[in-house]
This record gives C-alpha cells, sequence and structure tokens, in this order.
C-alpha cells in the first residue's frame, strides 16, 4: 500500500518534466498531520515571477486530483543560509 508521501510524489513526478525544462523542480518538505502538503519551489521555480499562478494551478491541482486525501497545498522557501 503506498503511503501518502509516496502517492503525492507519484503525482509531482507526472509534472516535473515541465518543471525541469524551464530549470525548476519542486520537492515535498512535509505532510502534515492534517495532511497538508509543504512544498519547496527549486531552481527557476523559485524566483520566477509565475511561481504562484504555477503552484495553483499546475501544482495544486495535480496534487488533488490524483490524492484527494491530500486537504491543501502550502508552498514554503527556507532561508537557505
Amino acid at each position: 500500500m503506498e503511503t501518502l508521501l509516496e502517492k503525492v510524489e507519484a503525482a509531482l513526478n507526472t509534472i516535473r518534466p515541465y518543471l525541469e525544462a524551464d530549470g525548476g523542480n519542486v520537492e515535498v518538505v512535509e505532510i502534515t498531520e492534517t495532511n497538508i502538503v509543504k512544498l519547496e519551489l527549486k531552481g527557476a521555480c523559485k524566483t520566477c515571477n509565475m511561481s504562484h499562478m504555477t503552484m495553483r494551478s499546475g501544482i495544486e491541482e495535480t496534487i488533488k486530483r490524483a490524492v484527494p486525501e491530500v486537504t491543501g497545498i502550502e508552498a514554503v522557501n527556507p532561508h537557505t543560509h
């Protein structure tokens, strides 16, 4: 039986080629006890002014369609030191 993380990763793998084509990627940081997925946008996705729209339309829709038990998606961008 797949874990929630495995299901989310499988969903993200369907759109990663498109993100990578634009020099970006996305990484699951955490899945909370209430099934909120926290994602970090990487590379070009982090600084792209379209990243908010990408997050909402592409990534969020893909995850929610594939993994209905997810209750929400949040973008987090930890500061690198």
